[in-house]
């Protein structure tokens, strides 16, 4: 279970000092409040619609409306930059990043203090130095570089006493304390934050008095003093419903929920933690789905520890409502807008109860299987079958006679913290699955395109053993193996978290070293809701009948980099695209005629749509969104069509082939996978096929060719593709050869 971290913002504690006039925002701790009648004799016009719109940014972010504070001051940030007013320039760039911060987008936090310190430190302004130094100093935390984070805080500190800020000096204290919380130095960390509250009381700074609470809280929880983790979370939790802290009040709750779990009081921690919950979606309200996903991350505590709440109670199905309900929210609000083309507003959709999880698997007539990763602790694992009936599953990771790898001291103290969300990338779970991938030779985001393309020199037909791959199956499969079904053409649909997304399900081996495709025939999905709208998202589609196939291959490619650099031509591609071509009755597109302009437009009316070519992961990101697909250049288009481009597309495919490399991954977050895949499902389609990794192109070819004869003769993409491995399997024995592909979405 997960604690969540208080952090000591520098600006909502000050908002409640507000007093009517107009103000100026200095760095991120005080507001200088300008006589209304003193400002519009000497501000221009200019100068006071950048002061409302600052004016209105703050008491938006007050209510935690994150979207509009963002728009306003990026407005007041524009008029600020044309009138040369570096100071407020200064401060609006600091507000932005303090609300990039409380959206969870550290990245943007960092960049905008950055911005915020060079101005500070030109124009001398010490107290907006301080308050920039300690915003990058708890984005660093955040990110759980706990090095720099002191670094960051001391500095603060220093500038907080030279200044006599005993505000100021009160945040980095705070932020000192964070740090050594998450080193485990819970004597330093009751220190600081003993300082923090003497100081917060002194100068009734409400809002900081009750992240002091809440810190003393998590640092007697971790020295096992649960009553006194409970009382200091209460006074935590009081002070935020007081003051209105709507992000305070849901830390509270989690941690309050947590310390009443471990103190045996099950029941009351569940309320608590749902309550918690109730607060987490009310922050999500009007965000946009870039925010809504980074926000998540810094929500998704509270879901996981009230699964664990409810499994102890035995209250399986609960749990499994709560595991839907904190998955691809962010996923499902944006499909169900485009699914309601007349909604002016994103439409509310709540997430499914028992009752409708086993409808979506009866009308997908599929056994669903959805995991849930528990740290380095558990994986929970439900079974629905078409029938309706569930099962639940735990598996304890630190019993199973696997070498799991061991995590740092300071990895399980983040954890345990909660402090990096969902982010697992220093878990045991995901150090296995990287194994997993390195044995296959397919572990990099940039692994060697001539080593994908390898020619194997293993025999044909042979079995080979891949110990990863049984080790995975062992967690994973094992434990649910006799409740899948015995036909191997009845289906099989994933629901992967965290860091499950990057298994390769149909190659994981069992003991005897037969792979999952060889008994079953499988899909995945980011969540069991996503299917229900990919049902409707098929049906929309059928009533269509569009006519059309489009089959691109090997394009002109593009450059990329810095210096731009061309990416190699793919010859292997192209013969592709061009035998595909003809099994789709229609004609392929390759070379300079295949322009990102003309393929787009073209893709609009497609039904099935095949791009052999490029994929990018990391290289490209446009809007926070990594991924895209080369194309061929034409005038000033780079050729690069990239997922942001893809989400703002209204696509009515069927299908989705994209034959290249990597194009199933993208950032893991709790929304699932945010890259190319999500791109096209929310433009309208209602299946895609994708890759996990770099993609050989003989084999690729060969069994995309035989996946559309397999197609043709049986409309049904899983079965299709369950028989188009099995067929390139015989010729390619090696999994890196033919398991990269996955089928996301509708069977048929």
């Amino acid at each position: 279970m997960k604690l969540q971290k208080i952090g000591l913002s520098g600006l909502i504690s000050i908002l409640a000092a507000l007093t009517t006039g107009e103000f100026r925002f200095i760095g991120n701790s005080q507001f200088k409040i300008i006589n209304s009648q003193a400002l519009a004799q000497t501000q221009a016009q200019r100068k006071a619609e950048a002061e409302r719109l600052f004016y209105q940014g703050v008491q938006q972010y007050k209510i935690s409306q994150f979207q509009a504070a963002l728009q306003s001051w990026q407005q007041a940030l524009i008029i600020y930059r044309e009138i040369k007013d570096r100071q407020s320039e200064g401060a609006a760039l600091g507000s932005l990043g303090l609300a990039y911060f409380s959206l969870g987008d550290y990245a943007k936090a960092i960049e905008y203090a950055q911005q915020c310190l060079t101005i500070a430190r030109e124009i001398k302004h010490r107290q907006s130095e301080g308050g920039a130094l300690g915003n990058l100093g708890l984005a660093y935390d955040s990110l759980g570089d706990y090095a720099k984070a002191i670094e960051y805080a001391q500095q603060h500190l220093a500038i907080a006493r030279e200044i006599k800020d005993r505000q100021s000096e009160g945040r980095a204290l705070g932020n000192l304390g964070l740090a050594y919380l998450s080193l485990g130095d819970y004597a330093k960390a009751i220190e600081y934050a003993q300082q923090v509250l003497a100081i917060a009381r002194e100068i009734k700074d409400r809002q900081s008095e009750g992240k002091a609470l809440g810190n003393l809280g998590l640092a007697y929880y971790s020295l096992g003093d649960y009553a006194k983790a409970i009382e200091y979370a209460q006074q935590f939790l009081a002070i935020a419903r007081e003051i209105k802290d709507r992000p305070s009040e849901r830390v509270a709750l989690n941690n309050l929920g947590f310390a009443l779990s471990k103190s045996g009081n099950l029941p009351a921690a569940e309320k608590t933690l749902l309550d918690s919950i109730k607060v987490s979606e009310s922050l999500r309200t009007g965000l946009d789905d870039a925010n809504k996903v980074s926000i998540f991350e810094t929500q998704t505590n509270p879901y996981v520890n009230l699964q664990q709440v409810l499994i102890a109670q035995k209250k399986t199905n609960d749990a499994l409502e709560i595991a839907e309900r904190g998955r691809a929210r962010a996923f499902v609000e944006l499909l169900a807008s485009r699914l309601d083309a007349s909604a002016s507003v994103t439409p509310t959709i709540n997430p499914p109860n028992i009752q409708q999880i086993q409808q979506i698997a009866k009308e997908q007539n599929a056994t669903l299987v959805e995991y849930s990763t528990i740290g380095n602790e558990s994986i929970y694992i439900w079974v629905i079958k078409p029938t309706g009936e569930i099962t639940f599953r735990s598996v304890d990771l630190k019993s199973l006679n696997i070498n799991l790898p061991e995590a740092s001291e300071q990895t399980r103290v983040s954890a345990a913290l909660g402090t990096r969300g969902l982010n697992e990338q220093d878990t045991a779970l995901a150090e296995m699955i990287r194994g997993t991938r390195e044995a296959l030779g397919v572990s990099g985001d940039t692994a060697n395109r001539q080593a994908a393309n390898r020619p194997t020199s293993t025999p044909a037909n042979s079995r080979i053993i891949y110990p990863k791959l049984q080790q995975s199956y062992q967690l994973l499969i094992q434990p649910i193996a006799d409740l899948l079904p015995t036909d191997p053409n009845a289906p099989v649909i994933f629901i992967p978290h965290q860091s499950l997304f990057l298994v390769p399900f149909v190659a994981l081996q069992d003991p005897t070293g037969q792979y999952l495709i060889e008994k079953h025939t499988i899909l995945t999905a980011p969540a069991i809701q996503i299917l229900q709208l990919t049902r409707q998202s098929r049906q929309k589609v059928r009533q269509l009948s569009l006519p059309n196939n489009l089959v691109v291959g090997n394009p002109t490619m593009p450059k990329i980099g810095n210096p731009p650099s061309q990416l190699d031509p793919l010859p292997g591609s192209e013969q592709e695209a061009i035998t595909i071509a003809k099994l789709l009755n229609t004609k392929p597109i390759t070379g300079s005629q295949a322009t990102k302009a003309s393929i787009t437009q073209q893709m609009l009316k497609a039904r099935i749509i095949h791009l052999a070519t490029h994929g990018l992961l990391n290289e490209v990101k446009r809007r926070d969104l990594p991924g895209a697909i080369a194309l061929a250049p034409s005038g000033n288009d780079d050729g690069l069509l990239t997922s942001s481009e893809i989400l703002d597309l209204k696509l009515n495919a069927e299908l989705v082939v994209l034959s290249a490399c990597n194009t199933g991954r993208g950032k893991l977050t709790g929304d699932g996978v945010v890259g190319l895949s999500r791109a096209l499902i929310s433009a309208g389609v209602s299946s895609i096929i994708v890759s996990l990794w770099f993609v050989p192109d003989d084999a690729t070819a060969e069994l995309m060719a035989e996946f559309y004869r397999q197609l043709e003769q049986n409309p049904n993409k899983a079965q299709a593709l369950r028989q188009a491995m099995l067929m390139t399997m015989k010729m390619h024995p090696t999994p890196q050869d033919w398991a990269a592909f996955t089928l996301i979405g509708e069977a048929e």
